[in-house]
């Protein structure tokens, strides 16, 4: 904007100054909170990181490193609710049936394939137990995207390892099907 150019915010609108020329956007828009800059890309950075509350704002070294503690937990406790759940849901399946069907063989045979079907009840335990875990697992899931969403590069790369080594930690209990009569490969 030149010097005879002005510049006029309407009485609705909160005033935004944008200084930083890493900062993008300002989080002022008139809802009471004030001063707040929202990065647009990565940093590293330990001073006025505000992570998911407006209250909770990281200023030193040692509470990012404390926030990145957390952050990195709360990704491998993610990952291990994803497993847990489908463990859970094996072991509540009821209602299990198997279907047998004709495939062609490759030399004109015909074999038998089998498969599994399960099923749950809606008005169970069970359900309902599910039904907690996936609220909880998609509102720690918002709340990891959130985090990353900061664009700083500690709590990204806590959120990044958290997430492999929960992976790697609580992965191995899953069921891996593997269909024998499978002949393609």
């Amino acid at each position: 904007m030149n010097g005879s150019q002005t510049h006029h915010v309407h009485d609705t609108m909160a005033p935004t100054a944008v200084t930083d020329p890493h900062i993008h956007h300002t989080m002022d828009h008139g809802g009471g909170h004030s001063g707040g800059m929202m990065h647009m890309t990565f940093y590293f950075g330990c001073q006025s990181v505000e992570l998911l509350f407006a209250g909770f704002v990281i200023n030193t070294p040692g509470e990012m490193v404390g926030a990145c503690i957390g952050v990195f937990l709360l990704a491998a406790f993610y990952e291990g609710l994803k497993i847990g759940r489908e463990i859970l849901l094996r072991r509540n399946q009821v209602n299990v049936r198997y279907n047998s069907m004709p495939v062609p063989g490759t030399d004109g045979t015909v074999l038998m394939e089998t498969h599994k079907t399960v099923g749950q009840r809606m008005l169970s335990l069970a359900h309902t137990v599910q039904t907690v875990l996936h609220v909880i697992q998609v509102v720690v899931s918002y709340f990891l995207m959130l985090v990353f969403m900061t664009y700083n590069g500690y709590l990204c790369i806590a959120v990044a390892a958290g997430a492999g080594v929960g992976y790697f930690l609580f992965s191995w209990k899953k069921a891996v099907v593997v269909d024998i009569t499978e002949h393609c490969h």
